[in-house]
């Protein structure tokens, strides 16, 4: 049996289903997705600089709450409703990642709640010491 434990956070808002906010195992967190709300669930803006920022919060959030950053991050998953707000995306991931960066896939799709303009989820490596 694979040892695994829930990651929370009240910095985030509450799961909308039945999933963690994050699971820890075999030396990685698997972050869920999070969109641009706050921990109250009241949207971040209407653009996709402020949705992306509040994301990216909140992931590092659910990061900090087992163990590592986004800085530890090996793999990004980005979901988007419109791929013409790529470029604006991609220069708010700059702020929150560094060199050597995470690898990451981009996809243009539907988001589940009103007003969403993209969601994010991560898989970070865990420290060894």
């Amino acid at each position: 049996m694979t040892w695994r434990q829930a990651v929370a956070s009240t910095e985030v808002p509450e799961a909308a289903g039945p999933y963690s906010a994050g699971m820890i195992s075999q030396g990685f967190a698997f972050l869920s997705g999070q969109g641009p709300h706050d921990a109250a669930g009241m949207l971040a803006g209407e653009d996709i600089a402020s949705q992306t920022r509040q994301t990216l919060r909140n992931l590092e959030a659910v990061a900090r709450a087992s163990g590592a950053t986004l800085r530890d991050a090996v793999r990004v998953g980005v979901y988007l409703t419109d791929m013409a707000n790529f470029a604006e995306m991609n220069a708010v991931f700059a702020e929150f990642f560094e060199q050597p960066y995470p690898a990451r896939t981009t996809v243009q799709t539907g988001l589940p709640k009103p007003g969403m303009l993209v969601e994010i989820d991560v898989i970070v490596a865990l420290s060894q010491s």
